[in-house]
């Protein structure tokens, strides 16, 4: 049994060295996670499309909400177990599970199968939150934006090496990518097993009062306005976001001709910006500027760039247009994210901090089952097919979507008195 983190003391918490043992644990689990997710992104749509399976456009973005509703309803379950029982076995079992669902899908059959390994592997991924709440754990309030931003950055290399090494793989025939994540979260787990040690002091799960309803835990979590709103901006940018990333390889392939390889290095360009950001930048950003402004700039630039993105061609800014606008997309995610997580945690009182960010993460979860859906719906033109029309509806709605976030991360941040005049 890996022994427990001692508690801060505040001169502890004064002197807190931040890149600990268990940090840097936490950082690599949550890489290796993301590698595995990213890994079958530009991969998912060619693999159900192909001729094993023939889905239609519709059984893909029900495949991928499966995916999500699984997380929405779970990711709050997860994440209180976490306070009760402590991070470390939340985090072992959820990676197993996702190390299973891989496997089904990389051996499935039947479309079925594919439903199902998604499935199980939403159910148990709630591994996102509580590493959240484990780094929330693990740091004081003075460093919590640091340690989320670190998430991120995971995040972002997740993505900088999952796609690629996925579009590499299919080479080597589809279904390889998805056997590799298997591999890679089963091996994640047996590392965190035997190296990582449990955060949660001894006590702090018997504090908060216990719920048969979990879904009552949401709804009293979302009493809190501040808490609320957050959460409200969170959701409105994921919805936009998946808006983005469902319809973005099909976005380039009819605009482009790019195939799953050529999209695997887009995402890597995404992933290298995310990196940059919020592994090396927003810290000091959130220093400077603060979180809420933070997130107004970061909703602006979403914005801007799921506006102007349709504009884009080979004969309409070419190659670096394209660029400019996924690194628009992704230093705005990745400026706003991490923030509003920050913000979220420090609102949440210390022995909670695993339900309200298992709250967040279901909301996200949500909002990714609902960004694909609306995707598929404005993607598809009266004969079913896509076209510039149905390209620049469905871009210009996620810009839409992104711009009311805007408005609401305003009202967030002049209510926290942390925007200045020549913002709002």
């Amino acid at each position: 049994m890996s022994p427990e983190i001692p508690p801060e003391t505040g001169a502890d918490a004064e002197n807190e060295k931040f890149f600990t043992k268990p940090i840097i644990i936490i950082f690599v689990t949550v890489l290796i996670d993301l590698i595995g997710f990213g890994i079958v992104i530009p991969v998912l749509p060619y693999y159900v499309s192909g001729d094993a399976f023939q889905a239609t456009p519709f059984q893909l973005g029900m495949i991928v909400a499966s995916y999500s509703i699984m997380q929405f309803i779970f990711s709050p379950v997860f994440g209180s177990l976490s306070d009760k029982y402590g991070r470390r076995p939340v985090l072992f079992f959820s990676l197993l599970g996702t190390s299973a669902g891989f496997l089904i899908v990389g051996y499935a059959t039947a479309l079925w199968m594919i439903f199902a390994g998604r499935i199980l592997d939403g159910i148990t991924g709630g591994n996102i939150s509580t590493a959240q709440a484990y780094i929330a754990d693990v740091t004081s309030r003075k460093n919590r934006a640091k340690g989320m931003g670190l998430i991120g950055a995971a995040f972002g290399l997740g993505f900088v090496l999952g796609p690629a090494i996925g579009g590499i793989l299919t080479k080597y025939g589809t279904e390889k990518p998805f056997l590799f994540a298997a591999v890679l979260a089963f091996v994640n787990a047996i590392a965190l097993y035997f190296f990582l040690p449990e955060s949660l002091k001894k006590g702090a799960g018997t504090r908060s009062p216990r719920r048969i309803n979990r879904f009552a835990e949401i709804f009293d979590s979302l009493k809190n306005i501040r808490f609320r709103t957050i959460t409200s901006v969170y959701f409105l940018i994921i919805v936009g976001f998946s808006i983005m990333t469902t319809s973005f390889s099909l976005y380039t392939m009819k605009r482009f001709g790019y195939d799953a390889e050529q999209n695997g290095y887009l995402f890597f360009y995404v992933g290298i910006w995310a990196v940059v950001i919020q592994g090396g930048l927003f810290g000091r950003l959130s220093a400077l500027l603060g979180e809420s402004r933070l997130v107004v700039i970061g909703c602006l630039m979403l914005t801007i760039s799921l506006f102007a993105v349709p504009f884009v061609s080979p004969s309409v800014g070419g190659l670096t247009g394209l660029l400019l606008g996924v690194a628009l997309f992704s230093i705005g995610n990745s400026i706003a994210s991490p923030a509003l997580t920050s913000l979220a945690s420090k609102n949440a009182p210390d022995h909670e901090q695993g339900k309200a960010l298992g709250v967040m993460q279901s909301g996200a979860s949500l909002a990714r089952a609902i960004g694909p859906i609306i995707a598929g719906v404005l993607l598809n033109s009266a004969i079913g097919q896509l076209d510039d029309t149905t390209i620049q509806r469905t871009y210009w709605v996620a810009a839409a979507i992104m711009f009311i976030a805007f408005f609401v991360a305003i009202f967030f941040a002049r209510t926290a008195k942390e925007v200045p005049a020549a913002i709002v």
